[in-house]
């Protein structure tokens, strides 16, 4: 599988999958355990589906995703960054805002520096 590239070893390819979900404004994969088959996992990928007609836990879980590639890559989420992982057309700075403070009250993101004023806030995912 290696030999012809559907597979690696370097643990890159949940960072690839979110990284192309973000870039073609997919929303967020899901990923399903089943216990009783010796702890294996589904992954699904979906098809795009605009911000409006998005469930808020897609949301959520894109902000917290947003949140994990931004942090691996040397950054951190911001209001503006999340509104343009969702694409043209996409949800408005408050609505961001409001999604934001969904995604930190369920533990999934935290506030880089809680006292700095809203306007300047920035995220990361809650186990950095």
């Amino acid at each position: 599988m290696r030999r012809f590239r559907f597979c690696e070893e370097l643990g890159t390819g949940w960072d690839r999958i979110i990284s192309s979900c973000e870039a073609l404004y997919l929303p967020a994969p899901k990923a399903v355990e089943y216990e009783g088959a010796g702890g294996s996992v589904r992954i699904s990928l979906l098809a795009y589906v605009p911000y409006r007609s998005m469930s808020l836990r897609d949301r959520v879980m894109a902000c917290y995703w947003h949140a994990c590639i931004c942090f691996t890559n040397g950054e951190a989420m911001t209001n503006k960054s999340l509104r343009c992982r969702f694409g043209e057309g996409g949800p408005s700075s408050s609505t961001v805002s409001k999604l934001l403070a969904t995604a930190v009250g369920d533990g999934l993101i935290k506030p880089v520096d809680p006292e700095t004023a809203p306007r300047y806030m920035r995220y990361v995912p809650a186990w950095a």
